[in-house]
């Protein structure tokens, strides 16, 4: 059974940093294309960044280009969200999920698999 599990939103200061994880457990992250979303009340689901399954390519919404890094870590089967330079429009419950049609990108659409969601709120 495949579970994707969200962890490390919490309530942080504008200009503040968080790195997200997410786990899997019953597959495998580094064979799947990995997605991170978000989803902010009363907004639709969009994507912020993924990474590929084999040529560790990336790519960033343009929101938030040069402030967000994902990452991955084979050994803790565990993909990272690293955030900086937060502002209160990045506030919303951050998904990730995971591709397994060998296809990557920004588009729900691609994934098959998804976490639960971890809040992440940016407020002074």
């Amino acid at each position: 059974q495949v579970q994707l599990v969200e962890s490390g939103g919490r309530l942080v200061q504008p200009g503040g940093s968080l790195r997200l994880s997410c786990t899997g457990s019953g597959i495998t992250l580094a064979d799947h294309a990995i997605g991170w979303f978000r989803q902010a009340p009363g907004k639709e689901r969009e994507g912020v960044s993924c990474i590929s399954s084999n040529d560790g390519y990336t790519e960033y919404a343009d929101s938030v280009k040069g402030r967000f890094t994902i990452s991955r870590d084979p050994a803790k089967n565990t993909v990272y969200l690293q955030m900086n330079s937060l502002e209160p429009g990045d506030t919303a419950v951050y998904y990730c999920a995971a591709s397994f049609s060998g296809y990557y990108g920004l588009g729900l659409q691609i994934y098959d698999y998804w976490g639960q969601g971890t809040q992440v709120t940016v407020s002074s």
